[in-house]
């Protein structure tokens, strides 16, 4: 597989197992009494405070006023927020997709595994810039709903990966 195919395979792996994981998250939020559309819970709507916003668009709010040094509104942090979630999960498809496509037999199995290690970067990388609180300060229930739905974000990668590479 050439450098240029895994990366487009990859984004593309990576945002089907974004949506994989969106709507696992949602199927849970509507299971627990959550009212929203699926569109509106997707795309943050009526999110329009940082104070609210989740992760994700922390995180693109730093990156982009620490690189740029411009203040972002705060009108506009469901648009940060989407745009660093779907980033997220379309950049770590690309480095699935260098991993995987290197591989002789990738399998769709190795998404377990991929998921996992998203899951525990990110309780190494957000902690660490003050977004989430140390990993052994959430209940097991807690951790156990995260750590599923990013098995759920691996296998939809992995799987959207072997039929996009043609390796099915």
């Amino acid at each position: 597989m050439t450098p240029l195919r895994a990366v487009a395979s990859g984004m593309v792996a990576g945002a089907v197992g974004t949506l994989a994981m969106d709507t696992f998250l949602y199927s849970r939020y509507r299971r627990g009494g959550g009212a929203s559309r699926f569109r509106d819970w997707e795309l943050s709507t009526g999110l329009s405070s940082w104070d609210d916003a989740p992760a994700p668009a922390q995180v693109g709010r730093r990156l982009f006023e620490g690189l740029f040094r411009i203040e972002i509104p705060a009108r506009h942090a469901a648009l940060v927020s989407n745009v660093m979630h779907w980033g997220y999960g379309m950049l770590n498809g690309v480095e699935y997709a260098i991993v995987a496509g290197s591989l002789r037999r990738p399998h769709i199995a190795y998404g377990l595994p991929f998921g996992a290690t998203v899951w525990v970067g990110d309780y190494i990388i957000l902690p660490a810039a003050k977004l989430y609180e140390p990993i052994w300060k959430y209940d097991l229930e807690t951790l156990g709903k995260d750590l599923t739905a990013h098995l759920v974000f691996g296998l939809g990668t992995a799987t959207a990966f072997q039929v996009v590479a043609g390796r099915s």
